[in-house]
């Protein structure tokens, strides 16, 4: 009998009476509590509460008993008759504060009349504690439901968010994950624990609905550019729902889609939605032809079809919807709407900020144009340098085949895979220390100046060093045991210890070779003659990736801040920070690693190669198409972080006598007497040598990547016969197998 009391006690619980929104706000304010105040006592997040006194969201039990009863000894204590400090009649409730407040989100939907809000059932046992439904969604004007205060709440949201972020047609945000539960309802979660139902009974319907209901998507990233299209993510569950399979057979991941064929894509087919050329894979884009500046476009995004890479993006895929929208609605603020992989949404991120077209000016009879973008890379592909291309290029197919092009016939600029055996010195200390470049590859095109237009053929060129192109000049004669340190100060190294920094196995040039700009400049830094022999460059050539470096720096840096290591850290409290960072937050450290994985393959995407499809060599691949396939951009790019690289390198060797053992593209590993970089770093009074290596959570400065001991070092050389294997590509764990070794 005693159960079925506490059965009825709890279920009279559920339906314990509320005030409106704005009363439980006032009185939460009126007893000088603050939002973190009352999620720690109810044991909720802080956007919970935020949506609850939002009226975006409703309790639900437990907590809804709890806050009922908290907030009747309020009202006991702060009557309404009471004087209270004014607040100001326009305002309605604020909405909920994402729970990553270091980056402004997109707006959550406004506060709706008391009468409108619908209480949830209650949730079951394994449901996500965040995950709370909000009223439905709006409908069309033309329904018999109450009429909306949209207006109202829209005006109030604007002049609390910053500047271009109220933006009504898309207050739900950028995205929203689709999950069907135990009963069957469909729900969409949004941002900032928002959930709306979803009516939608088929994938059509589902389209329409985003499109019309949804207000989701993103505002665009530049004035000339385009909206970002809404991004439906689908559980394994919605999958199901709407007659997809829950996985792709074989063949499909060999196609990469579903058939032609498929029910869904004829439903989709019958109600005149089209999909890319790319059909209906794990990313599809399903749309119609675009009506003047009005388009109709939804991305489609399937976790369990492998949409979401684990190299890049963990376990997201697993995560609960209301997890996943919020680690997907983070990167997606932060950097912009996921469009593909990692390596899509970086290249397309650069698009965004520098769209090919814009409009013209108004001609005499007030009609605008559609005219090139100055800075852009324009509409069109332009072709490459014949030294630039790579092996199978249409521009080689005179080539005879099975030719190997020497460095004279090919600009090879890559990252650095070198390494060498450890001194006797060396070998008397105790450990390896490695630390890695932040962001290196984004560091690398900061600032950089690169081509815009197509290459020009110059013989004998005179060399300079703000031209960005590709050069042929013979560099052999540098010796890096002899370098210039200022304008006339000259600096004695032990070059047998440094690895060269004009190819990418460190191995010293033997004759002339193309190089990027970078790469011919910094030989001129050292204090050495360069005369070309020819070149390919470019008068046309702006900083394009500035734009691109600043929004991916920026997405970084405000993840980790959240994750405590800021940028204003001693060398020592950033140590301790980095420490366990990605156990503090596990869903943000993954967006950390996609912010990473899109600059790196947002670079590796200027030169993307034949992706299968029939290509034979010398035949164009469909990359050749884009006017982002520059494989000179990329070229110059990895040729200025190798030299940030080793300008670090030299000038810490210089300055202490220590030298690298192995250095893998962003990370270097030295022979320490103790395991902290700091052992090995010369750091004076906090401060570090100018222009050397420093330890900070900011692209281009250094994080500690692992210490190993020495006696690790030489016995997995000896173990797999390798006296120059690159420790440096297990100095984190001190894993080595057979197939990293090649045996």
């Amino acid at each position: 009998m005693s159960e079925l009391f506490d059965r009825i006690d709890a279920l009279v619980a559920s339906r314990s009476p509320l005030p409106p929104p704005a009363e439980r706000r006032r009185l939460r304010q009126a007893h000088g509590l603050t939002l973190d105040e009352v999620a720690a006592a109810l044991q909720v997040r802080r956007a919970t509460v935020s949506g609850w006194e939002a009226g975006k969201t409703e309790p639900r039990p437990p907590e809804r008993d709890a806050y009922a009863r908290m907030l009747k000894h309020l009202a006991q204590l702060y009557p309404a008759t009471a004087q209270e400090p004014p607040e100001p009649a326009a305002a309605p409730a604020v909405p909920a504060v994402p729970e990553t407040p270091a980056v402004p989100a997109t707006p959550a939907p406004p506060a709706v009349e008391p009468a409108q809000a619908r209480t949830a059932p209650a949730r079951p046992a394994a449901e996500p504690a965040n995950t709370r439904r909000a009223a439905p969604a709006p409908r069309p004007a033309a329904t018999t439901r109450p009429a909306s205060r949209r207006p109202a709440t829209r005006k109030a949201v604007a002049a609390n968010a910053p500047a271009g972020d109220a933006d009504a047609r898309f207050e739900n945000g950028p995205l929203a994950v689709v999950d069907v539960d135990a009963d069957g309802r469909v729900s969409a979660y949004c941002v900032g624990g928002l959930v709306l139902d979803v009516p939608a009974k088929s994938l059509p319907a589902l389209v329409e609905w985003t499109l019309r209901e949804g207000r989701l998507g993103q505002p665009r990233l530049s004035g000339s550019g385009k909206d970002a299209d809404p991004l439906i993510v689908l559980s394994e569950a919605a999958c199901e729902r709407y007659g997809l399979p829950v996985s792709l057979s074989r063949e499909e991941r060999l196609a990469g889609r579903i058939p032609q064929g498929h029910k869904v894509v004829k439903q989709l087919s019958r109600a005149d939605w089209q999909l890319t050329k790319r059909g209906f894979g794990p990313w599809a884009r399903i749309y119609r032809p675009a009506q003047g500046s009005e388009r109709a476009c939804v991305q489609v995004c399937i976790p369990s079809w492998d949409a979401l890479d684990t190299r890049h993006w963990a376990h997201a895929g697993q995560l609960p919807p209301a997890d996943l929208a919020r680690l997907l609605g983070t990167y997606a603020t932060r950097v912009m709407t996921p469009r593909g992989s990692t390596a899509v949404t970086g290249l397309e991120l650069m698009t965004a900020l520098h769209p090919p077209t814009r409009a013209s000016e108004p001609d005499a009879t007030g009609k605008r144009h559609c005219e090139h973008n100055p800075g852009s890379l324009g509409r069109d592909p332009v072709d490459c340098a014949p030294c630039e291309a790579p092996d199978g290029h249409p521009l080689l197919a005179d080539l005879p085949r099975f030719h190997q092009r020497t460095p004279a016939e090919v600009l090879a600029e890559e990252a650095y895979d070198w390494a060498r055996p450890l001194t006797d010195a060396e070998c008397l200390r105790r450990h390896l220390v490695g630390i890695d470049v932040n962001m290196a590859f984004a560091a690398g095109a900061n600032g950089l100046a690169v081509g815009l237009g197509a290459p020009t053929h110059v013989r004998k060129p005179v060399f300079d060093p703000k031209l960005p192109g590709s050069w042929l000049v013979d560099l052999s004669h540098v010796d890096l045991s002899r370098v210039k340190a200022g304008k006339d100060t000259w600096v004695d190294l032990d070059g047998e210890l440094l690895p060269s920094p004009f190819t990418p196995k460190g191995e010293r040039p033997t004759g002339p070779a193309w190089y990027a700009t970078p790469t011919v400049a910094y030989a001129v830094e050292l204090g050495y003659d360069v005369r070309p022999a020819e070149a390919w460059v470019r008068h046309d050539n702006g900083r394009y990736l500035d734009g691109w470096y600043n929004r991916l720096r920026d997405a970084y840096l405000a993840t980790m801040a959240d994750l405590g290591v800021g940028a204003e850290l001693s060398p020592e409290e950033f140590l301790r920070a980095m420490d366990g960072y990605r156990q503090r937050d596990p869903e943000l450290a993954i967006v950390v690693s996609a912010v990473k994985a899109t600059v790196k393959g947002g670079i590796g995407k200027l030169r993307e190669r034949p992706r299968g499809e029939g290509w034979r060599p010398g035949q164009p691949w469909r990359a050749l198409a884009r006017p982002t396939w520059r494989p000179d951009i990329r070229a110059a790019v990895i040729s200025r972080t190798r030299i940030n690289m080793h300008r670090k390198i030299v000038k810490h060797a210089a300055f202490t006598g220590q030298y690298p053992v192995a250095v893998l593209s962003d990370c270097a590993v030295y022979a320490s007497d103790g395991p902290s970089p700091l052992d090995f770093l010369p750091y004076r009074d906090g401060k570090p040598l100018p222009g050397g290596f420093r330890l900070g959570v900011n692209p281009g400065l250094v994080k500690h990547e692992g210490t190993q001991s020495v006696l690790w070092g030489e016995g997995v050389r000896e173990q797999f016969d390798a006296p120059d294997l690159n420790l440096a590509r297990y100095i984190k764990d001190g894993t080595v197998t057979d197939r990293d070794t090649g045996e």
